[in-house]
């Protein structure tokens, strides 16, 4: 008996540079982008619902027994929302409801509304000592509309001892004005300083607190009218004199100016600011 040989469709290699050619006779009809169309009597495929939260069917007495603290059905309600609820201190059935209200995507009253995440525990947080306002201005400095001339300088040392050995300076803003008067303010910058250590509950050594380091001074006199000098303002008017700057210094050039020099720079140029 004579053998048949069936002609194999040839498999292409994987190392040609073009394709080879194949027989289609056989092919399946192919779509516009290459794909074989799905038989007609195929079911489509359905996308599967999400139930929503009035769905979910939470109640009172469930979340009551669930979650006895406050601490964990603001958990529960942060995770399944992403609200975070205040609920500390209330009325059980007024927390409970509020939670609930929640979870059924109903409005609650604002009050409620937290700004902390639940998970964080405050007692493993290093407290923050509170910023104090900056010291007033003195009450014997004319209002900033009588100001002559002014002059800002980051060269002066950081009033606290621990960054003036460490070399930092500080923002001073130096002011004259039509009297005469001639003050300074320290504006910063504002630094936050760790103090004291105490081991957590994890075994690890924290600070005790952390504390500001604010060299903010308020606008306070160095020369009054009378040309007299306060304590603090003798020794910054010498800091700014051995600054030098060709023949003269800083104090002379930049805080101290005559009037007269200033109308002599607003003629020689009327675009200075000062």
């Amino acid at each position: 008996m004579k053998k048949v040989n069936t002609p194999k469709t040839p498999v292409p290699s994987v190392w040609d540079s073009e394709p080879q050619e194949t027989s289609t006779q056989d092919a399946a009809p192919k779509t516009e982008h290459g794909f074989e169309p799905l038989p007609e009597d195929l079911p489509h495929p359905v996308a599967k619902k999400t139930p929503t939260m009035s769905q979910a069917q939470f109640d009172l007495e469930g979340l009551m027994t669930d979650f006895p603290t406050a601490k964990e059905l603001e958990r529960f309600v942060f995770d399944e929302t992403g609200v975070v609820l205040n609920l500390k201190g209330r009325a059980n059935k007024l927390k409970y409801q509020t939670a609930l209200d929640v979870l059924n995507g109903d409005d609650i009253d604002p009050t409620f509304i937290g700004n902390e995440n639940p998970y964080i525990d405050k007692a493993d947080m290093v407290p923050i000592e509170d910023i104090k306002a900056a010291p007033s201005r003195d009450t014997v400095i004319p209002a900033l509309e009588e100001m002559q001339n002014s002059f800002h300088t980051r060269k002066v040392p950081h009033p606290d001892k621990e960054y003036r050995a460490a070399g930092k300076k500080c923002d001073v803003t130096f002011r004259k004005y039509n009297n005469g008067l001639i003050t300074y303010e320290i504006l910063g910058p504002l630094d936050q300083r760790a103090h004291g250590e105490k081991i957590d509950k994890f075994g690890r050594i924290r600070p005790e607190v952390i504390k500001w380091i604010d060299p903010r001074s308020g606008e306070q006199v160095i020369q009054r009218t009378d040309g007299s000098v306060t304590p603090v303002g003798k020794n910054l008017r010498a800091m700014m004199q051995s600054m030098k700057v060709n023949n003269t210094n800083f104090w002379d050039l930049w805080i101290d100016r005559d009037i007269v020099s200033l109308t002599h720079d607003f003629q020689a140029n009327p675009w200075v600011s000062e």
